[in-house]
């Protein structure tokens, strides 16, 4: 894997690759009706790596594509997977699926003990996503801002051994302005543990600004509106991750 693995997103609503403005639901804009054709597309442009999210699962409480996941997983790339994994049955069941990592968000913030107790028993293979407004958790598909601050969370779940962070800025989520890179600084200053960057990255100098903030441990990028808009194109983020 490079130095700096830039992840194109595939977000899945009612068995189709969508993308949401800041998170809601009702603002979704529909990009394919055959994700795993949209994952072999990203393949084909070399992607390392594959970001899925199960929208339905975030707002429901339980992953809603477990199939579309697997035709997804069979394509080849890594997968890391999130929406709706609360409890140990249900990461393990997107694990057996193919997905090589996946990622809890809202049980960390509901219940820590088992954070820490999922922590040690996937190890490497569990990420934890935390989304965040104004700096505030945010939990529930975005549905529910929580009064814990994002760099909490994160030193909590680092001190537990967590091994990878994907840090949402969600007030830039799907907005093409550029990533929140103070709020990015930041968290990757307060935790040893990687850290994966998403939100709002719509240029190659957005990446030439997230590397430039020179945290080691700030190891990728979620990419998504932008390379499906076309507004810059994979192999041209990938190009920016290598130099």
């Amino acid at each position: 894997m490079s130095d700096f693995t830039i992840f194109p997103a595939i977000d899945l609503k009612g068995g189709r690759c969508v993308r949401l403005r800041q998170g809601r639901a009702e603002d979704a804009t529909v990009y394919s009706d055959d994700p795993a054709a949209m994952a072999q597309h990203w393949k084909k442009l070399g992607a390392e790596w594959l970001h899925v999210v199960d929208l339905d699962g975030a707002f429901q409480g339980a992953s809603a594509h477990r199939e579309v996941l697997r035709k997804i997983a069979a394509v080849g790339v890594p997968v890391e997977i999130g929406g709706g994994l609360r409890t140990q049955e249900a990461i393990e069941a997107v694990l057996a699926d193919g997905a090589r990592r996946a990622i809890v968000g809202t049980i960390a913030w509901e219940v820590p003990h088992v954070l820490e107790r999922l922590i040690v028993h996937f190890g490497e293979r569990l990420v934890l996503g935390i989304d965040a407004r104004d700096g505030r958790v945010q939990i529930k598909g975005w549905t529910e801002t929580t009064d814990l601050p994002a760099v909490d969370l994160a030193r909590r779940a680092d001190a537990f051994g967590v091994h990878t962070i994907i840090y949402t800025d969600t007030a830039t989520d799907g907005m093409l302005q550029g990533p929140n890179c103070a709020a990015m600084l930041k968290l990757c200053q307060s935790v040893s543990c990687d850290v994966i960057a998403s939100g709002g990255v719509s240029s190659v100098e957005d990446i030439r600004k997230l590397r430039a903030l020179g945290c080691p441990n700030l190891v990728g990028a979620i990419v998504g509106k932008a390379i499906y808009e076309n507004r810059v194109t994979l192999p041209e983020l990938l190009a920016a991750a290598r130099s």
